[in-house]
């Protein structure tokens, strides 16, 4: 009997064990390797068949182009998004109705809506507006360097790459902005009181305590909304940027190979997100483990 209960209370930890293994098993990234597998599948075929490699060389024009309009464009949200999270939380009622009507507004419009109403509406206005401005300059003799160049700007002059950008970036700002928010306020009162009593003023106690923590919580949030920008940036396309998902359509329309052609597309897309994903997981790995070690 005492036998029979020994070996039994020797079987959790083998079971537990062999439990956590099959758990760890599970838990691993299948889905990659299958995902991996078809696309080394599918560009082993396809590299022997000339149209694809044709459409390849068109899309592959436009991989530089689309890497370049996400970086930018998520620079400037970040900034934007930043200070729209830091005005929010100023005591100043109408300043933080502002930053909040700024948010709550654009966070309603659809990102093509805004690229669009950008791009085809705001900047010709902003340059009609300049237009007048440089005509008051130079009537009055007021910097009439400046007012020649303000009166003599077309709306031609303005890319429409740098006008998508700033739709992408207005966009994206009000979305990380609430990232940035949500950070921030991640952060217990515990450290702001214990800057207070080292005698540090709040722009001080937000900017050397509060934001370096608040980053670093936020670090994978921000790499999943530069991916989901990264996707995004293929509204560019609408107003003729010559990004990835522009090079494919332009030709697919030119020789009616529109399967092959998108198929090249998505992709590039495809590659692109995946290995931005998993920097993004070993972005997570790393900070958890600086976590567990710190506690």
């Amino acid at each position: 009997m005492a036998s029979h209960i020994q070996s039994t209370s020797e079987q959790p930890p083998r079971f537990y064990k062999r439990n956590l293994l099959i758990r760890r098993i599970s838990r691993a990234p299948w889905w990659l390797l299958v995902a991996a597998i078809i696309i080394l599948l599918f560009v082993s075929n396809a590299s022997s068949d000339q149209t694809y490699r044709e459409v390849w060389g068109q899309v592959s024009q436009g991989i530089k182009t689309t890497v370049w309009v996400s970086a930018v464009a998520y620079g400037f949200a970040l900034v934007v998004g930043l200070a729209i999270a830091l005005l929010r939380r100023s005591h100043n009622i109408i300043v933080y109705q502002i930053a909040t009507f700024y948010v709550e507004i654009v966070r309603g419009i659809p990102t093509l809506v805004l690229v669009y109403y950008i791009v085809l509406a705001v900047v010709p206005e902003l340059v009609r507006l300049g237009n007048e401005l440089g005509a008051w300059l130079v009537i009055n003799n007021v910097l009439p360097s400046i007012g020649n160049a303000l009166a003599a700007l077309k709306t031609r002059d303005i890319d429409n790459t740098y006008r998508a950008i700033f739709g992408l970036s207005i966009s994206y700002s009000a979305f990380l902005s609430e990232v940035f928010r949500a950070g921030i306020e991640s952060i217990s009162s515990g450290q702001h009181e214990a800057g207070m009593s080292l005698g540090m003023s709040r722009w001080q106690i937000m900017r050397y305590i509060v934001l370096p923590q608040a980053i670093r919580n936020i670090l994978p949030p921000l790499g999943n909304d530069f991916i989901a920008m990264l996707k995004e940036s293929s509204l560019v396309s609408i107003v003729g940027v010559e990004d990835i998902t522009r090079q494919g359509a332009t030709y697919a329309s030119a020789n009616f190979t529109f399967f092959k052609s998108y198929n090249v597309v998505a992709l590039t897309y495809l590659v692109l997100t995946l290995s931005l994903a998993m920097l993004v997981k070993l972005m997570e790995f790393y900070l958890d483990r600086g976590k567990s070690r710190s506690t």
